[in-house]
């Protein structure tokens, strides 16, 4: 197990495959590619929810859940990930919300960046409206 800690002193805990009798449901801390995906997943929601503030949309509430293929031999990079964005607000303008994803996964997102060229990156979204 391992315990990281970010420039702002935030930690998460890691960790190595499992011991023979443990299970990663039983695991404590979170798979080192897992982390990978949250960050991806995170620094895309960050851009999106500040360029749909920025275009004055009404935004309650944004979901990411994110997924990936990795190759199968090592060191079984990814190849393929997937975000699926759930868009929460009212009365948010369809263009407006794709725009925001695209450039986030295209332009701001540092993680997208880093990862573009390694593994596929694509996306769809769901606009909700807000309860």
């Amino acid at each position: 197990m391992f315990v990281g800690r970010d420039s702002f002193g935030h930690m998460v805990v890691s960790g190595s495959w499992p011991s023979e009798d443990e299970t990663w449901q039983e695991w404590k801390g979170v798979k080192p590619s897992d982390l990978l995906l949250l960050s991806l997943a995170s620094c895309s929601a960050y851009d999106v929810v500040m360029i749909l503030r920025r275009q004055r949309q009404e935004l309650t509430n944004l979901y990411v859940s994110v997924n990936g293929d990795q190759a199968s031999d090592p060191p079984y990079q990814f190849t393929e990930i997937h975000q699926h964005y759930t868009v929460e607000g009212v009365d948010l303008d369809p263009n407006k919300v794709a725009r925001a994803i695209e450039l986030s996964e295209e332009r701001y997102c540092s993680v997208a960046a880093t990862i573009r060229g390694v593994a596929k990156i694509s996306h769809s979204y769901e606009i909700v409206g807000a309860d």
